[in-house]
């Protein structure tokens, strides 16, 4: 592993302090009574108080020095005098320890009374210092200038998505996303507790999966020798607990679809999903409503919420539209009524790309969703789905063509999706075979037939109503964050690059750095005048890359391409 100079530094720091007799990582527990907020809230002149956090900043100055400690709910400002820290005549503590081997980043235990300085700062002066922990790799501390520009950001998001322990350090306001993504699960318990209902746990690996229209992610069981899938949804398995007597019962799931990543998709995803018997999906709309009003004052503290450009309010009632008003108003197409080459016609005329393995369905969601959805920026529940849509949903009491469906748009974005559910097995099994149809047409996200949930609607399911919640894309509108992987701990991302096994030259890096900039290929004589080489060092670096398999040179037409591996 080749170490930076800062890394070495540290390492032989932590030699030193092993050689004091100070155990960098002690195990025994260190007696925490006070938090930095607790400090500030209760804060009394004179008062005896024990933190930890990490040192994030140090001014030493000669015998008194003063730093900030951050913990989990925030910073303090540090006092050090070296004669109270070290009132005999040893001062190792103050002039070796703390001001020569414990480094910004560390964790540090710290035992003092509180004092306010002369310009009002709530300060704790240090009577104690315990290392608890040595940090090996220096922290990206962020730098300002004397006009307040900031340099050195730990702003890139790739770096941040996949050292999210570093970003949460460094970027402690980013750490409220997480704190209010943990309001709006508790908030939504908290609803669904009260009112009766009950959490519980369905498979994530599945022989079938079934619930939703999406390509699953498939794994094999070896000692059963059977094909599994990742749960894409877990409806069916939610249902055939409402068979099973329950009347309500609901729960948080990790789903997996193995489908495109961009700004609001992820491979894996959180919803929440409940289902209540004897109810219908107009009863729905309003446990909804009630519900996202609820969670929004919890999360936020009132009922609005920006987002962009946008205002968004979670105040009950929202706005209700059929799919098919929708379709006319934006398109002046009506769908009633239309066969699917009619429909497919249609999207053509629309500038729709669609292709012959689009069933009707399809094809209406494809026109919604290119022309419709966007324009809805107000939580608002499209409702009416066409039956070709909706393979789970019972049809409507009033129209055969269409099914007891609704979704809550909010800024163009589908949030929650419910249906009356359907409970006729003869009616289901139907529409699986339809769905069957289309898989054998081509269309890789239809539903599978899961026998066994057919087999549980014949014992009878009663009237129930189901609603779906994309808990990722919730917490986005409400703390104003346009990309998913933000409100991800830990985003999937592509494996990160293995650092070279031997360390570079200088003009071997050069050489990399610009392949990098090019998409990790140049052609050669090119890339020989960029770096500006003599022959001599261009062949030698060259070569050295070659003989670690870092880069592979080819023929491409009359020129030779130079292809960085790494």
């Amino acid at each position: 592993m080749q170490l930076s100079e800062q890394e070495i530094i540290r390492r032989e720091k932590l030699s030193r302090l092993k050689e004091l007799g100070i155990n960098p990582y002690p195990a025994n527990l260190f007696p925490v009574d006070h938090t930095s907020k607790q400090i500030k809230e209760t804060f009394e002149e004179g008062k005896k108080v024990v933190v930890a956090g990490r040192l994030m900043s140090a001014r030493i100055q000669g015998k008194a020095s003063f730093a900030e400690l951050q913990d989990s709910e925030g910073r303090i400002q540090l006092y050090i005098n070296r004669d109270e820290l070290c009132p005999t005549e040893d001062k190792t503590l103050y002039n070796e320890i703390f001001k020569k081997l414990i480094d910004l980043g560390d964790f540090i235990g710290i035992e003092g009374e509180l004092f306010t300085t002369q310009v009002g700062e709530k300060t704790l002066r240090v009577k104690n210092i315990t290392l608890l922990s040595k940090v090996l790799r220096p922290l990206p501390f962020p730098k300002t200038d004397a006009e307040g520009n900031t340099f050195d950001a730990f702003t890139d998001p790739e770096l941040r998505y996949r050292m999210r322990y570093v970003d949460l350090i460094v970027n402690p306001s980013n750490k409220d996303i997480f704190i209010k993504r943990s309001k709006l699960f508790t908030a939504m318990r908290d609803f669904f507790n009260q009112a009766g209902y009950m959490e519980v746990e369905t498979p994530i690996l599945q022989s079938i999966p079934g619930g939703a229209a999406a390509r699953p992610f498939t794994t094999h069981h070896n000692a059963l020798d059977i094909p599994l899938y990742l749960r894409i949804a877990n409806e069916l398995y939610l249902k055939r607990l409402i068979v099973g007597g329950f009347d309500g019962v609901y729960e948080f799931s990790k789903n997996f679809r193995n489908e495109g990543m961009d700004r609001t998709h992820n491979p894996e995803f959180t919803v929440m999903e409940i289902y209540v018997a004897y109810k219908d999906y107009n009863w729905m709309m309003d446990f909804t409503e009630r519900l996202l009003e609820h969670c929004a004052l919890k999360v936020n503290n009132t009922t609005k919420a920006i987002f962009g450009d946008h205002e968004i309010s979670f105040k009950a009632p929202f706005k209700r539209v059929t799919m098919t008003d929708s379709i006319k108003e934006f398109t002046g197409f009506d769908i009633t009524g239309k066969t699917e080459e009619e429909i497919r016609e249609a999207a053509k005329n629309m500038g729709i790309a669609v292709d012959d393995t689009m069933g009707k369905g399809k094809l209406i969601d494809e026109i919604f969703g290119a022309k419709c959805e966007g324009n809805y920026i107000q939580p608002t529940f499209i409702t009416d789905y066409p039956k070709e849509m909706s393979p789970l949903t019972k049809q409507h009491r009033e129209n055969p063509d269409l099914t007891e469906r609704f979704e809550l748009m909010i800024c163009g974005k589908e949030v929650a999706n419910a249906y009356s559910e359907l409970n006729d097995p003869i009616d289901q099994r139907e529409r699986f075979e339809d769905q069957l149809k289309l898989s054998e047409k081509g269309d890789d996200e239809a539903m599978f037939i899961d026998q066994d949930f057919l087999r549980a609607l014949e014992y009878g399911m009663p009237p129930t109503s189901g609603l779906g919640i994309g808990m990722d894309r919730l917490i986005m509108f409400l703390t104003n964050t346009t990309s998913i992987q933000e409100v991800l701990f830990f985003p999937q991302m592509r494996p990160e690059k293995t650092a070279p096994s031997y360390e570079l030259t200088e003009d071997e890096k050069l050489i990399i750095s610009l392949l990098e900039k090019n998409e990790n290929k140049f052609e050669i004589n090119e890339l020989k005048i960029k770096t500006s080489l003599s022959g001599k060092k261009w062949d030698k670096a060259i070569k050295a890359l070659a003989s670690h398999n870092l880069t592979k040179v080819s023929t491409e037409g009359e020129f030779k391409i130079i292809e960085y591996l790494a």
